[in-house]
């Protein structure tokens, strides 16, 4: 067992070197990730998530695995590694996982959480990131809230066996916790459509708030906010976006069965595929929040199955496309419209663009075009 906590030291201190960890170095260095990663965790194969079992490898090989940079998914469809059979599961969405190290301490960074401060974490997942927290800033300084019950109940218990005691809440982080507040740091490890009111309250005066965000068009942005003393808050999206599982009340709903070919004919000469880059995809989602996006080969779909509205665009030869649309909303004119407005600024990345919320309304803006905005629909 020596030789075994002497390998797990090493690639803790190999992993906290690769990914310079900076300020979280010792955090890294000490706090054991396979006690958080459960007795199983899924590989994404071709055929769909496959799980891998701890009982199958030696400790060596399990301890290799978990310190690699990488995110394990431990949880798909609400079934977790250890429970699934042993066959590939179908592809369908993960619902937890262990995020790789080094984006981890990426956000810890950005969150600019350091000595001191006080953190209301949203999404306790493994408990992996939390246990960061608690060693650098002390337990009773982390309060972390986990919406699946299962999940929590495993977090608290690997916690426990780490030797932190960090305040643990099930429930929906999109409320808060406001019996810990006033925080000094909010940071989430779930994306969300729009940043939950009760955020913004529950941070301090110049407190931050840094959450991924994901709309149900696929467009993800990492903002950064600051809090005023009068209940609003502002900043901005970061250079890099990154791709979280989103918060459960805010993931998309179910699609039914998609007809193509139907509706009002147009054309268009703005290539669909402009929704490939990350930047337009976002921006394009600003214009139909309430549209899902898909591909069916070179087909670009865009959904609204609240309204019933339907868009597809093919292409037909010659730099146009056949554009074909029903429903209240033109969901392709409404996103082609934004999509011209980032082409003639220049293609501004996302980090030109800012956010502000109030107590009734959140709009995103783009720097230098005159006021141009866009509101955040839930």
């Amino acid at each position: 067992m020596g030789l075994v906590n002497d390998l797990a030291a090493e690639l803790r201190a190999d992993l906290a070197a690769t990914i310079d960890a900076g300020d979280w170095r010792a955090a890294i260095e000490a706090v054991p990730r396979e006690v958080f990663m459960g007795a199983a965790v899924y590989r994404d194969d071709m055929d769909g998530w496959t799980p891998v079992h701890k009982s199958e490898m030696t400790r060596t090989q399990w301890l290799k695995l978990v310190y690699r940079d990488t995110t394990w998914v431990t949880q798909v469809a609400g079934v977790t590694a250890e429970e699934a059979p042993r066959e590939p599961v179908p592809v369908k969405r993960p619902t937890s996982s262990s995020t790789l190290p080094s984006l981890v301490v990426r956000m810890l960074r950005i969150a600019g959480i350091s000595e001191g401060d006080k953190v209301l974490e949203i999404g306790t997942g493994t408990g992996y990131s939390t246990a960061l927290m608690c060693h650098r800033l002390g337990s009773g300084a982390v309060t972390s809230i986990e919406y699946d019950p299962q999940i929590a109940d495993r977090a608290k218990t690997a916690l426990a066996i780490a030797g932190y005691a960090p305040t643990l809440v099930r429930g929906d982080g999109l409320h808060g916790y406001p019996d810990n507040a006033p925080y000094d740091r909010l940071i989430a490890t779930c994306a969300v459509r729009t940043i939950p009111h009760d955020w913004v309250t529950q941070v301090r005066d110049s407190g931050t708030i840094t959450t991924p965000m994901l709309g149900w068009t696929g467009g993800a942005a990492f903002a950064h906010l600051q809090v005023s003393g009068d209940g609003t808050a502002s900043g901005r999206f970061l250079a890099r976006s990154v791709y979280f599982m989103p918060a459960r009340p805010h993931a998309a709903p179910p699609l039914e069965v998609i007809e193509l070919g139907v509706g009002d004919v147009s054309h268009t000469s703005t290539d669909p595929s402009l929704l490939t880059d990350d930047t337009a995809l976002f921006v394009a989602q600003l214009a139909v929040p309430h549209a899902q996006h898909a591909w069916a080969g070179k087909i670009l779909t865009l959904d609204d199955p609240g309204s019933g509205s339907h868009a597809d665009v093919r292409p037909i030869g010659d730099g146009r496309w056949l554009v074909h649309q029903q429903g209240p909303h033109r969901l392709w004119d409404e996103a082609e419209r934004a999509l011209t407005t980032w082409l003639e600024a220049g293609k501004p990345n996302q980090s030109s663009f800012t956010i502000t919320v109030t107590g009734d309304r959140q709009w995103v803006s783009l720097n230098g075009s005159g006021g141009l905005s866009w509101d955040l629909l839930a």
